[in-house]
């Protein structure tokens, strides 16, 4: 039950986000194209973003973390890419998405109340 509202969460702000930004379209406001994009950006996250992040290891270490930012814009233009229905302009609208979409994602599971099992201490 708790992946389902937090899937609910990730796709509310998927739709939230895409409102906010030119770059950024979800192709009718579809509800159903943000669930599948919030289902990718879960899998893509899941699967593809560890081995990134292992791979990257020497330049994340060098820029200090900075680096992570652009593994999440390149998740971004993954899910751009396997998602009928979503557009991102460029690698710019990727990681202004990224960071927009974990603001709003981390607003809205403090306003569900929703608490993640590494949140609890």
């Amino acid at each position: 039950m708790n992946f389902i509202i937090r899937l609910l969460i990730s796709t509310a702000a998927v739709m939230l986000t895409a409102l906010l930004l030119p770059g950024v379209q979800i192709e009718g406001n579809s509800f159903f194209t943000a669930l599948l994009v919030a289902i990718v950006l879960a899998f893509l996250n899941a699967v593809v973003k560890p081995v990134l992040t292992i791979l990257s290891l020497p330049i994340t270490f060098f820029t200090l973390g900075l680096f992570l930012l652009v593994i999440n814009a390149i998740i971004i233009l993954l899910a751009d890419k396997l998602v009928d229905g979503f557009h991102v302009k460029g690698f710019w609208s990727a990681l202004f998405f990224s960071i927009i979409l974990a603001i709003i994602n981390s607003i809205l599971d403090n306003m569900s109340g929703n608490k993640r099992p590494e949140d609890t201490y």
